[in-house]
């Protein structure tokens, strides 16, 4: 399978008119068909160590992962922002995302407090694509949530004052594995691997 380059919402520049075919019928995606798109985005990514595919940001990574077998498979784009926030300002951290989660579809974010006391934000869409998906859907969708990724963390440091850090990583992010398991301790049941913790964090909602 393949993606259309004129399917793709405008991320940066002008993608070049191609001609449109039929209508194209559901499809399962795949982690290459996420790396066509980032290519085409042209967007850095690394494949980490337990297979899955990142897009590094200075001060944040985005997750393009698939969990799950046949109609209950749910492609999932996780955003870790690596910006340490303290034990002090999740009061007001809470009342930012929650302000966030109400106002915007995607993605709807979370705290996850570390044994250090070290309050850090992931953001989280999904859709279901056991049954198929319309690719266009699915493109739309990665690009939508890639940039809502983006604003988030820019809204986050307008919100609470913080010294913005706009450039993109070029090397892979260090840690990956690690914060993964460590950043989804408690997640939603559907979403466990093998090998990894996927619950959402008690009381951090």
């Amino acid at each position: 399978m393949s993606i259309d380059p004129s399917s793709i919402p405008n991320f940066g520049g002008q993608p070049e008119p191609q001609p449109q075919g039929g209508a194209a019928g559901p499809v399962v995606p795949d982690q290459d068909l996420v790396k066509q798109l980032l290519d085409q985005m042209e967007l850095k990514y690394v494949v980490d160590d337990e297979g899955d595919l990142a897009a590094p940001w200075e001060e944040f990574r985005t997750y393009f992962m698939f969990r799950g077998e046949g109609d209950q498979m749910v492609y999932s784009v996780r955003t870790f922002y690596d910006r340490p926030h303290g034990i002090d300002d999740k009061a007001q951290i809470l009342e930012s995302i929650d302000d966030w989660n109400r106002r915007t579809l995607w993605p709807k974010v979370y705290t996850h407090t570390h044994d250090d006391g070290t309050v850090r934000l992931i953001g989280e869409a999904q859709l279901l694509i056991g049954a198929g998906v319309n690719i266009e859907l699915f493109v739309s969708s990665t690009v939508s949530w890639v940039r809502a990724a983006i604003e988030f963390d820019k809204w986050l440091v307008e919100q609470l004052g913080l010294e913005p850090t706009a450039e993109k990583a070029d090397e892979k992010p260090e840690g990956t594995a690690e914060e993964k398991a460590e950043g989804t301790t408690e997640q939603k049941p559907e979403e466990k691997a093998e090998g990894k913790a996927d619950e959402k964090p008690e009381g951090d909602e």
